[in-house]
């Protein structure tokens, strides 16, 4: 039997000198200051992330340091996206990308691959995921209430994100992708492997083994557990 291939997912966001306005901000010269990313493998965070601060060559906006606090002074000798342009390339690639408002993102991505001349579109090495639309389309069946900003969908869903005063690349990615698993209804695919090869996948333990101590929830745990349960959205366990 040959085994189905890793799915790698990489949630990532990014911070920019100017804001959204009209058909994208990186046609007014605006540039990408910082990209995080954090990497999941078969929908578990693996630990592995990629951020960067990056010079962009311009004045940051007043409006854009409201949000997310990076200052042209703190920017100062930032590598330019010239010179981290291989690193990230080669940590997205193949992926499946998934980003909040996600046309905003690839597009200033794009728009500094295009200027650099290299790589090309994202879409044309990665598989694209906004978690925005996904929102959308359970609001429209009435799964989701509320705005459907990152701040809210924390809210919604039970997502501590206290610790988040300023947009920040990595953090907001990182809240994301909790984000992103509760919304998708978190783990949906279980892969168990044989453990010897064998295509029976079945190993016989011995008789005298040493048994396994069970541990049993307490009634706090339980009813921890289910009101925790009924905040995940599109559950796989209750598909028919």
């Amino acid at each position: 039997m040959t085994q189905a291939a890793d799915l790698r997912q990489i949630v990532f966001d990014t911070e920019t000198t100017g804001m959204n306005q009209g058909a994208g901000p990186h046609y007014l010269g605006h540039k990408l200051i910082e990209i995080g990313c954090v990497e999941l493998i078969n929908r578990k965070p693996t630990g592995r992330t990629y951020h960067v601060y990056i010079q962009p060559d311009r004045p940051v906006d007043e409006e854009a340091i409201q949000v997310h606090g990076i200052t042209d002074e703190f920017l100062v000798g930032k590598p330019r996206f010239g010179e981290i342009a291989e690193e990230f390339f080669e940590f997205i690639r193949g992926a499946e990308l998934i980003a909040h408002n996600a046309n905003f993102d690839i597009g200033f991505i794009d728009y500094e691959f295009e200027m650099l001349g290299r790589f090309g579109k994202l879409e044309d090495h990665c598989s694209l995921v906004d978690t925005l639309q996904l929102a959308r389309e359970k609001k429209n069946r009435g799964e989701i209430q509320g705005n459907l900003n990152l701040d809210a969908l924390c809210r919604f869903y039970g997502i501590d994100n206290s610790h988040r005063t300023l947009h920040g690349a990595l953090l907001d990615a990182e809240i994301l992708a909790d984000v992103f698993l509760y919304m998708t209804g978190g783990q949906v695919k279980m892969n168990f492997g044989s453990g010897d090869g064998d295509a029976g996948g079945i190993i016989r333990l011995p008789e005298d083994r040493r048994r396994t101590k069970v541990v049993l929830a307490t009634a706090d745990e339980l009813d921890n557990h289910t009101k925790r349960m009924e905040l995940v959205s599109d559950a796989i366990w209750l598909r028919h």
